[in-house]
């Protein structure tokens, strides 16, 4: 039953994917009916688009296919202009993080968390990759703790992929933080002059100077 609610989360993010960059960019697509010897590889190729891309579109997990099955393809040239910035591996990496980071604290709470992981990517003073936001290390300390750790190798639950999703499809109950702290346990002076956004549980959201 855990399976069967996992995979239908997931399935909702890579709906949303598609729809999402879909909308943004004007995609038309076309049907093509898979033979008898046909790899996703050789079929990205016919119709000039990427093998990531028709997994997002048809909710393909790995590469297996099987005749007769009718894939939905992206047409109008190459594959440039549709961002898929998450995969499946991403949702999983981001929920691990907000399991590890927000156990017991609130769904807004978590998806808060989620959302300051996501806010980092987009700002100019981070990296530019979820994986390289969470394992991020300056002087040779990790920005999270979870992953020094190894708590962000718990298995999520399944509140904390639902928050996941909830901040990749773009709630951020912090407004914009880059920042997030227990300030009944965070050791750390320099954060505590942060400017504070919102308090969530026992989170404290802030932004930097």
């Amino acid at each position: 039953m855990r399976r069967f609610v996992i995979a239908v989360l997931f399935a909702a993010v890579l709906a949303f994917c598609w729809q999402s960059t879909a909308s943004a960019t004007g995609a038309e697509h076309t049907y093509y009916t898979i033979r008898e010897g046909d790899t996703l590889y050789e079929i990205s190729r016919q119709f000039n688009t990427s093998v990531a891309l028709l997994q997002v579109v048809n909710g393909i997990e790995g590469d297996l296919i099987y005749p007769g099955q009718v894939l939905k393809v992206p047409v109008g040239g190459t594959d440039e202009g549709y961002r898929i910035r998450f995969s499946q591996e991403d949702v999983m990496l981001l929920a691990r993080a907000i399991h590890a980071e927000a156990r017991g604290e609130s769904f807004s709470g978590k998806v808060a968390v989620g959302a300051v992981i996501l806010n980092r990517i987009n700002s100019p003073f981070f990296p530019k990759s979820l994986a390289d936001v969470i394992f991020e290390k300056t002087d040779d300390v990790y920005q999270f703790s979870p992953v020094a750790d190894g708590s962000i190798n718990l298995t999520p639950d399944e509140e904390s992929i639902q928050a996941a999703i909830a901040a990749l499809k773009g709630e951020d109950p912090t407004n914009g933080a880059l920042f997030f702290y227990n300030p009944d346990t965070a050791s750390d002076k320099w954060i505590r002059t942060l400017p504070v956004l919102t308090r969530i549980g026992n989170h404290v959201f802030a932004t930097k100077t």
